[in-house]
């Protein structure tokens, strides 16, 4: 191996540690990581660093220890376990050994057989490396305006998904995406930011609510205190877990540029701006595209939609593209009783009443993320002299309007 091995020490004696430590020290493949003499302070050290070996020892907390070691042996099969006693008898080796150890260190230590020891660690280290999972698609609704219907949107768009996709609710102080699936959820991404340091695949999946077979979701804390606690960079690990464990992550941000919203928009790979066909909501739209600019997103990243389009409503969409500078790549018919009662009932329209117009725009959408080739009829909608003066009179006041530094005009307590 050409990284060096990394340990962490369990040690109940003060002088057995120094031996140790002194030892791997003498070494230039071995790197001590973390040491103790608390069994629960490691075994967290060990989910949280992922070591190569685990060094324990035994002695006054013989039993303790054996117990740690069938506990990493069964959780952590990646780090080794290496037993060390200074009372190396035949039963103490066999009982070390059925508990999960894969090599035994007599104390004190014979350099000779550290090297050994070290031979054997790094040959198992590159016969377990881990293949590096595939990261599954993330996916944020997000307006930077309310109403404009972006829970609805992303709950129907997890539906759509063609693989195991989670739904995320980022809306941390008053997320409300389980009366939109009509579940209700015993956790929440409180409790999984509570234990993310021993996270692994069977305790994110305990506390991720299934819908369906291929849908599940992880709600907001039910409680608005419960978010507190909860910062960017949580939010980050918990996302990036959820990428390694389904095909998409569809997300429903808060509508502001805070913190964790941005960890969050940092990391999809698709941004789907959902609007309205009103003037508030399509420069509140705009707006978020200057900001994904100063951002450095990619405009490929972002994907407008518009939300509750009806041929009703007098604004030429040729005007509103070329207001906002983009295409808007999906519509969604307005139907307001079809849209209500499927919430009402917590069933989402594209599994509930796939034939709908609206469950298959959404279905057209989803297909346009996920690759598949698409044709897309644009609206018609008759052109109005006074929308075009409007956004005449809009793209003059964007002009004149002083440069921003987003970050910190919108939150000057974020930092990347």
């Amino acid at each position: 191996m050409t990284q060096p091995l990394t340990f962490v020490i369990l040690s109940t004696g003060l002088d057995s540690f120094k031996e140790i430590r002194s030892a791997l020290a003498s070494d230039s493949r071995a790197r001590l990581l973390a040491g103790g003499n608390d069994s629960e302070q490691l075994y967290d050290e060990i989910i949280r660093l992922k070591p190569n070996a685990a060094i324990i020892t035994l002695g006054p907390n013989t039993e303790q220890a054996l117990a740690l070691m069938e506990r990493l042996a069964s959780e952590c099969q990646q780090t080794a376990i290496i037993a060390g006693a200074r009372d190396a008898s035949p039963d103490l080796i066999l009982r070390a050994m059925r508990a999960g150890a894969r090599e035994f260190l007599r104390l004190p230590i014979i350099s000779e057989e550290l090297e050994t020891v070290l031979d054997r660690i790094s040959e198992f280290c590159s016969e377990v490396a881990p293949t590096p999972k595939k990261k599954g698609r993330m996916i944020a609704v997000f307006s930077s305006k309310g109403g404009c219907g972006t829970s609805f949107v992303a709950s129907n768009l997890a539906c759509a998904m063609p693989d195991s996709t989670c739904l995320v609710d980022l809306n941390l102080q008053a997320g409300d995406l389980p009366l939109f699936l009509g579940l209700d959820p015993k956790y929440s991404i409180a409790d999984v930011v509570e234990n993310r340091a021993r996270l692994d695949d069977t305790l994110v999946a305990s506390y991720i609510t299934p819908y369906s077979s291929r849908v599940s979701l992880l709600a907001a804390p039910r409680e608005a205190d419960s978010a507190d606690e909860i910062e960017p960079e949580h939010v980050f690990e918990v996302l990036e877990r959820l990428r390694e464990n389904y095909a998409y992550v569809v997300l429903d941000p808060q509508h502001t540029f805070d913190a964790i919203t941005l960890a969050a928009l940092d990391q999809s790979d698709d941004i789907v701006l959902t609007l309205t066909l009103d003037i508030p909501a399509i420069r509140s739209a705009q707006r978020a595209l200057e900001i994904f600019d100063r951002l450095g997103y990619p405009r490929s990243k972002v994907r407008i939609i518009v939300n509750r389009w009806s041929k009703q409503i007098d604004l030429d969409l040729h005007q509103v593209e070329k207001f906002l500078g983009e295409p808007v790549v999906g519509f969604l018919p307005s139907d307001y009783q079809v849209a209500v009662t499927s919430i009402n009932l917590g069933q989402p329209l594209v599994q509930s009443n796939p034939s709908t117009r609206i469950a298959a725009e959404i279905q057209r959408i989803a297909a346009a993320i996920t690759g598949e080739s698409i044709h897309m009829e644009e609206p018609k909608a008759e052109r109005r002299n006074f929308w075009s003066a409007l956004f005449r009179r809009e793209r003059a006041r964007k002009a004149n309007a002083p440069a921003l530094h987003v970050r910190e005009s919108l939150n000057p307590s974020v930092s990347r």
